[in-house]
């Protein structure tokens, strides 16, 4: 039996992308082996978000030659799309696909194999707004299931690469992700999370009115399915009449990963991000009072080209006042390509590290705060695995995201049991399971 070895960087999207390509494999009778271990094909499927994506792309596919130098290697996904030009020229690369069309991929290796030479095919992007529709029936050591509902983007923020690795917004026929949602609950997966590269485009393509929340609804009827998450979204998608419809659905999560960016105003004006501090302020403080026990993450870029002491200031402010749950700092990586690339300003070095290390702390203070709310408090847990850190240690993540460590004497993995957060251990909660 031949062996295939995958290995993933970047966002939920490339993740869902790669279980799909391995049921693909797995359909063809291949074997799916640990990416550090001998196998006849490696596929990449890399990142292009920061430069550090890119490094770590170019590392894996000198890794997967030196684990077998006879080895097929294939790269794909946004830093193949963005760079295949100088990928094809490392040496031992096989095959190179875009982000269009992994769902080829044993063509190509099977025409590389044959033919005996690099196979490439990437599409152009911006023209093609189709949906390729890759699917997934059941996951390899997963309790939740992901389901990719649309893909592209068309806001074109000044630092952002990914509209022209993925294209313009398309989306999955509902028919389908209903259809997939269901195949995955007959499967055992008790938790949907929705992903997309701009989730709150969903279905703006469409010739029918049918959005995120209409999708929502369907998926709400399916019996079985327990929880929905959704990925990352955009702030302008939180309107008073979308939070009003939120808080109504039982299943969704009270868990919203909302990107600010910066709170600052003339910094989001120089990313193209269409909205305000006060806006992401607002809309925070409508969910609080609308959905019960929520917890809402964010991402932040620090030293953004002309970013001063005092914009950086405003937004470091607002974060200590809006008190979210867990924030995920990112320093400005320019990218060649972007408007921010060749803007003047550019911050140096030191003082991006300095402020990211600032609000690395503060996170570190409101995650423990916020998990501090619930402490003594029960929850539904859906445990995911073994920590590993002892044989009876599991852990899972209530409705809003708190990762709960409990200790079992049985195998609890993919199992709900409520259970009672008693210990604050900073990053996540030690709690006993309830009968």
């Amino acid at each position: 039996m031949r062996k295939v070895a995958l290995t993933t960087l970047g966002c939920k999207v490339n993740q869902y992308e790669t279980e799909a390509i391995r049921e693909i494999f797995v359909k063809e009778g291949y074997e799916v082996v640990p990416f550090e271990s001998l196998a006849d094909i490696y596929v990449i499927n890399t990142c292009t978000v920061t430069n550090m994506g890119d490094k770590k792309s170019r590392h894996m596919i000198l890794r997967a030659k030196k684990e077998n130098k006879d080895a097929i290697i294939a790269v794909i996904g946004c830093y193949a799309q963005i760079a295949w030009e100088e990928i094809c020229k490392i040496e031992g690369v096989n095959v190179i696909l875009g982000t269009k069309n992994k769902s080829d991929i044993l063509y190509y290796i099977n025409k590389a194999i044959v033919e005996k030479k690099q196979q490439i095919c990437i599409k152009e992007v911006l023209k093609d707004d189709k949906f390729e529709n890759l699917n997934i029936n059941d996951y390899s050591y997963k309790s939740r299931a992901f389901i990719k509902i649309q893909d592209g983007c068309n806001k074109f923020c000044s630092y952002c690469l990914i509209p022209y690795a993925r294209g313009a917004v398309c989306s999955k026929e509902p028919e389908s992700i209903l259809k997939e949602a269901k195949e995955l609950v007959s499967n055992g997966f008790k938790e949907i999370i929705l992903s997309g590269i701009h989730t709150a485009s969903y279905g703006i393509d469409f010739k029918i009115k049918y959005d995120l929340l209409d999708l929502l609804d369907d998926l709400e009827a399916i019996e079985g399915i327990t929880r929905i998450r959704i990925g990352s979204m955009d702030p302008v998608f939180f309107t008073s009449n979308n939070i009003k419809r939120l808080s109504g659905f039982k299943k969704l999560c009270p868990h919203f990963h909302i990107s600010l960016q910066s709170g600052c105003n003339a910094t989001l004006a120089r990313m193209n991000r269409h909205y305000t501090g006060d806006f992401f302020k607002e809309l925070v403080e409508n969910l609080r009072k609308s959905i019960k026990d929520i917890s809402i993450t964010t991402d932040v870029i620090v030293g953004f080209p002309g970013e001063t002491k005092e914009e950086f200031n405003i937004t470091y402010n607002l974060l200590k006042e809006l008190q979210l749950s867990k924030m995920h700092i990112f320093k400005f990586s320019p990218r060649k390509g972007t408007k921010a690339q060749l803007m003047p300003n550019q911050v140096e070095p030191k003082l991006k590290d300095e402020r990211s290390e600032i609000l690395i702390n503060l996170d570190k203070k409101l995650e423990e705060t916020f998990i501090n709310k619930f402490i003594g408090r029960e929850f539904q847990v859906l445990f995911e695995n073994n920590t590993h850190l002892e044989e009876n240690l599991y852990c899972g993540y209530t409705p809003n995201y708190i990762k709960a460590v409990v200790s079992s004497k049985d195998n609890i993995t993919h199992k709900i049991f409520f259970v009672k957060l008693i210990k604050n251990m900073a990053d996540s909660a030690f709690g006993e399971i309830r009968n």
